[in-house]
């Protein structure tokens, strides 16, 4: 069993800041869990603090079922791969991938064909008698992987390891990985910051703020319910349109109503959002529900265009809507469409997945979720 369990883990420092705190978690073996969160959110600390390298404050660390708040790293069977790779210079690959294992006294046969089995997994044989000068950063970072293979650990902890890499080789190791979880059925967890990271390679996303978990779940699931306006902000570029406004009753129904605009609530959100009208709310919609054409069910709103970006595979706009104190407003467009900075163009909405947060604890307001896809 390799299951990891962090039951109310806090890390307190000697001037009384916590790290982190409270974190109650359960990994599944084989499982790949992604740990996302802005620089200083406690992720790396949660991370080190399953490894054995930072002491815990309080609760209870367990793995495969045992707890091991006191046991020392090297007794944990858990492999850490670091954002720098922390390769020796003067050892080839060969010297590097083994030395672990060669510190421990394991037979230079065993070590030999564990060497190969992992260079044949990773694609390093033709470079195993190359010292890391002499590689890229992509092999480098497969070495580091080598390394920690070898050891035939229970679970890996990869803390940022595409972050020196440029975006080709990014994209490159994230296939990789995701490819090596599937041949290799070990947990996995993963420190990033990166929102496409933690969006294509987890079976589930941990997101962290202020050293506390502030939402678990599949990716997708949390992609299209954030628990609140941050989690609703970091999870995508361009991020999730979050507009003041006000919730109001329309004879039978409800709408919001923000500046310059006036949107027809979804008659399978009337009942969930019913009791909170009156209120002031903030309204968010990701850019890709906005549209530049008509679509069954959406709805006009009209934009001054202020920005353009142009990605290749679609287009960016930036508008702003409303007189006195307009708002910006975000659309993932075709790449087909364009139109020239400070034109007004029409926008349709779908507002079937549309969110409504509480201005002053930026918690979501309940309501029916969407399917979304496994």
């Amino acid at each position: 069993m390799s299951s990891i369990e962090l039951d109310h883990v806090s890390k307190l420092y000697a001037n009384g800041a916590y790290g982190v705190r409270d974190v109650d978690l359960r990994i599944e073996e084989g499982e790949f869990v992604i740990f996302l969160g802005p620089s200083g959110c406690g992720k790396s600390t949660t991370l080190r603090m399953i490894a054995g390298l930072e002491s815990i404050s309080s609760g209870d660390l367990r793995i495969g079922g045992r707890s091991v708040n006191n046991v020392a790293p090297r007794d944990r069977n858990i492999a850490v791969v670091f954002q720098s790779y922390a390769l020796y210079p003067h050892m080839n690959v060969r010297e590097n991938m083994g030395f672990g294992l060669k510190m421990r006294g394991v037979a230079r046969p065993v070590i030999d064909e564990k060497i190969r089995e992992a260079a044949a997994l990773l694609g390093l044989t033709p470079y195993l008698d190359r010292r890391p000068a002499a590689l890229s950063g992509g092999q480098r970072q497969r070495v580091a992987l080598g390394r920690a293979i070898v050891r035939d650990p229970v679970a890996f902890l990869l803390d940022e390891p595409l972050s020196n890499l440029d975006a080709q080789l990014r994209a490159e190791m994230r296939l990789e990985l995701v490819k090596l979880h599937r041949r290799l059925g070990r947990t996995i967890v993963h420190v990033t910051h990166d929102q496409v990271e933690a969006m294509t390679m987890g079976d589930r996303i941990c997101i962290m703020r202020d050293g506390r978990m502030i939402q678990v779940g599949k990716p997708l699931e949390v992609y299209a319910d954030p628990v609140d306006t941050f989690v609703a902000r970091f999870l995508a570029t361009p991020t999730m349109n979050l507009i003041p406004a006000r919730l109001e009753g329309r004879g039978d129904g409800l709408a919001v109503v923000g500046p310059g605009f006036e949107l027809a609530v979804p008659e399978r959100h009337r009942e969930a959002y019913g009791p909170h009208a009156g209120r002031e709310v903030i309204f968010g919609l990701r850019p890709e529900d906005l549209h530049e054409t008509q679509q069954p069910g959406t709805q006009r709103l009209d934009v001054d265009v202020v920005a353009m970006e142009a990605l290749g595979v679609e287009n960016i706009l930036v508008g702003q809507t409303g007189t006195g104190t307009p708002v910006e407003i975000s659309a993932r467009l075709s790449r087909h469409f364009t139109a020239p900075v400070g034109a007004r163009v029409p926008l349709h909405l779908d507002l079937t997945p549309m969110h409504l947060f509480d201005p002053q604890t930026t918690r979501a307001l309940p309501r029916p979720r969407l399917a979304v896809a496994a």
